[in-house]
């Protein structure tokens, strides 16, 4: 009896394990081959994001060197593509001084994968995660002293030193403090009485609420204020962050304020677009469009381009405006909402289509004037600006599939 129940647990452990490894293999990326041939398995099919990592490669070393040129370090921000395993190796590899997240889940992951660069949280700590901030960061930017008295005791508990930056509103509105006096006398504090937090420099928020833009004179005032910090301290700071990816026009236009030594960057390092097709600016040395999201046709027909019946509240609420342009050719892709967010950011690659309009599910073409003929299982293509790259890479019915070459 003993000999069964042994074989029984046995052979209810060999399964689990078989489940368990039929669930990896389903939910891994594909990877393609340099002859552009996809591997034939189970994950085959759309719809997908395909992710050039050679281009995100090429692009962080490439920007790190031009802002190097100016004296400014950057710390690699990996929370645009909610941690995937496979780009924060790159990131890793590149000459990022550290890495970035504002959420402790990924910086726990990149640890565990065996990544080597320091880690940055970029979010203030919440006091409900200090341990795993302790364990897993080496710096986190911070506004309030009770979240640092937190971390002081934590940092002691584990027998560490944490690395905090003291981030100063300069206008955009979100996190920072405004008294900048009250912000020195804190410092002060840390600096005297927290012996395991190292207060290593000060940083501001800019462009991502308020959409203040980080000038040259709205910079300048980060600088002064350094400098102030400086004299109050009596040694000079490792860290002055100037922001995210939005002051990157001051790398290219050589103007960034002396003392802004740091900035966090992830759009314009994993997926550069905005700084190049919506600003404007000369992106030397680099390769666009790492992200491509591939749908598949579901449905072509020739219908009204006006609703049909009494109009009402729709699924988000409100009443979408519609334009009666008469009897079009119209496709449906299998990818919706859930997949990718907003449809009116979408950038189709398409000529002659035009995206309508989405559901959860489902997203709308007009066809009409397209330079090909579609049909039913044809594959459409769209380019992925930073706001699609967060919903398809934390999307698990989006495949995600690696391609190499250009």
């Amino acid at each position: 009896m003993l000999t069964l129940s042994v074989l029984f647990v046995f052979l209810l452990f060999y399964w689990n394990i078989c489940k368990f490894w039929l669930i990896i293999k389903k939910n891994s990326p594909l990877k393609e081959g340099s002859d552009g041939k996809e591997r034939k398995d189970i994950m085959a099919g759309y719809p997908r994001v395909e992710i050039n990592l050679e281009k995100i490669r090429h692009n962080a070393k490439n920007l790190c060197e031009m802002c190097a040129e100016q004296g400014v370090k950057l710390t690699g921000v990996i929370k645009g593509v909610n941690g995937m395993p496979e780009v924060m190796k790159v990131i890793d590899e590149s000459p990022v001084m550290s890495m970035a997240s504002s959420r402790i889940e990924h910086l726990e992951a990149a640890v565990k994968m065996g990544c080597k660069k320091p880690m940055m949280l970029i979010r203030m700590p919440m006091l409900s995660e200090i341990e795993q901030v302790i364990t897993y960061t080496d710096y986190s930017l911070n506004t309030e002293m009770t979240v640092i008295e937190a971390l002081n005791k934590e940092a002691e508990k584990q027998g560490k030193i944490h690395k905090v930056v003291i981030m100063a509103d300069t206008g955009d509105l979100r996190e920072g403090y405004w008294d900048k006096q009250e912000m020195i006398r804190d410092i002060l504090y840390i600096e005297k009485e927290l012996k395991n937090i190292e207060f290593a420099g000060i940083g501001t928020n800019l462009g991502c609420y308020g959409s203040v833009q980080p000038t040259v004179a709205k910079l300048t005032e980060l600088s002064d204020l350094a400098k102030e910090v400086e004299a109050a301290v009596g040694h000079p700071l490792e860290i002055v962050s100037g922001g995210a990816s939005g002051s990157i026009a001051r790398i290219l236009e050589k103007n960034m304020p002396e003392g802004i030594n740091h900035l966090r960057v992830g759009g314009e390092m994993i997926n550069a677009y905005a700084m190049h097709f919506l600003r404007g600016y000369d992106m030397p040395n680099t390769k666009f469009h790492p992200f491509k999201i591939k749908a598949e046709i579901i449905e072509i027909k020739d219908k009204p381009t006006y609703p049909v019946g009494e109009l009402g509240v729709y699924f988000l609420g409100g009443t979408p405006a519609y334009v009666d342009r008469g009897i079009r050719k119209r496709a449906i892709i299998a990818l919706g909402r859930l997949d990718y967010g907003d449809p009116s950011t979408l950038i189709i690659d398409e000529p002659g289509v035009e995206v309508i309009g989405a559901s959860s599910d489902h997203t709308i073409l007009d066809v009409q004037d397209a330079e090909k003929e579609y049909k039913v299982g044809d594959i459409v293509t769209f380019t992925v600006r930073y706001a699609q790259m967060m919903y398809v890479t934390m999307s698990p019915t989006v495949k995600k599939v690696f391609v190499e070459g250009e």
